[in-house]
Formats: structure tokens, C-alpha cells, sequence
């Protein structure tokens, strides 16, 4: 018997750094079962096997990296106020210096019901080519991988709130991969997102 071939390796990338405008205040720090959301999306990208996994901090930023295992995962965004595309830019620069992944499997803070089974389906997938990203019963969501290739074109195309979307809507090697078998997907907006799972 042959063993499949091992997965190339896929690092994590976890987008911390919102003030949570809305919700009133980091998510980052906010709880579900006495876990705050920034240890439980750690957590979940680990169990999927993303190495090395990195934390883009902002707002708040000096208590969420005091919560982390390992403060050195952690990654400012200088200007993270900005909106998404700054944290992004500066995950991706600086997973530039890790030789080994092929690619990065981005994920958020604030979908504590996104786990392990969803991000380890959509990372299955990786290459140093690949475009895709999780899909909801057709619906487009998070986590989102991206092949090695595209990072530093990302990171140059990351503007204001939307992060890659603009970029992503240019493919037309996106792959959807659906987990609605899996999950809802959705995010914590408001703090009445909180209690009960999906």
C-alpha cells in the first residue's frame, strides 16, 4: 500500500486586529465559553494542521497578543484602523519570510462556529497556484486560501474594508469549496451573536 501524498504545508493566518465598532469593542477579546474568540480561532487553525500560524493584531492590540501561547505570532498592523486590507497586507508580509508554505489559509476572529473539519477541507486543496475559499450552501465565505504565488500581489492589491475581495472577483480560477454540511459560517457581529452555536 502507498500512503497518499502529504499535504503541502498551509500556514495560518488569523485577522485580529478590528475595534468591533458595532459589537462594542475588539472581538478579539470577547468570549464564548470562557474562551475569548482570539484563542478559539488559534485553536481551530492549529487543529487543522496550519504551520506556522500567524495573528494580525491592531486594535487593542498589547492584550491580544498577552492572551497568545506565543506572543511571537503575533503581527502588528500599523495601520490596521483602516479596515481589513491592512491586516491582511501585513499578514501576508510576513509569512513572505517562512519558506515552507505553500500557501495561507486566512481565516477570522469572529466565526467561532467555523471549525477544524471546514478549515482542514478548503486547506486539502492547497498548492502554491490555488485561488479558493469556503462556500455556505453556495454562499462564498471564510476561511480563504491562498496559493504562495498571489501573496505579495494580494498584499499590493489590499485596500480599505475589503480585504481581498476585489482581488478574488477578478478570478476566474476561484474555486468554491461548499461546508454547508459542515457549518453555517457565520460571523459575530453583535454581542447577541454570542450565545449558542450555529
Amino acid at each position: 500500500m502507498t500512503s497518499p501524498p502529504p499535504t503541502p504545508p498551509v500556514a495560518g493566518l488569523l485577522l485580529a486586529a478590528g475595534a468591533g465598532r458595532r459589537f462594542g469593542g475588539p472581538k478579539a477579546l470577547a468570549q464564548v465559553d470562557g474562551e475569548p474568540l482570539v484563542l478559539r480561532a488559534l485553536r481551530t487553525l492549529t487543529a487543522a494542521g496550519c504551520d506556522p500560524v500567524r495573528v494580525v493584531v491592531g486594535a487593542a492590540a498589547d492584550q491580544v497578543r498577552a492572551l497568545l501561547p506565543d506572543p511571537a505570532q503575533a503581527v502588528l498592523a500599523e495601520d490596521w484602523a483602516s479596515g481589513m486590507g491592512a491586516s491582511l497586507k501585513a499578514g501576508l508580509t510576513a509569512l513572505q519570510s517562512v519558506d515552507a508554505p505553500k500557501a495561507a489559509l486566512v481565516h477570522l476572529v469572529d466565526l467561532p462556529w467555523v471549525g477544524p473539519d471546514i478549515l482542514t477541507r478548503v486547506s486539502a486543496r492547497a498548492t502554491a497556484e490555488t485561488v479558493a475559499r469556503a462556500a455556505y450552501h453556495g454562499v462564498p465565505g471564510h476561511p480563504v486560501l491562498l496559493g504562495r504565488r498571489w501573496w505579495a500581489e494580494i498584499a499590493g492589491a489590499a485596500r480599505g474594508d475589503r480585504g481581498a475581495r476585489d482581488w478574488l472577483a477578478t478570478r476566474e480560477d476561484l474555486t468554491l469549496i461548499e461546508c454547508g454540511d459542515l457549518g453555517s459560517g457565520r460571523d459575530v457581529d453583535r454581542p447577541g451573536d454570542l450565545p449558542g452555536p450555529a
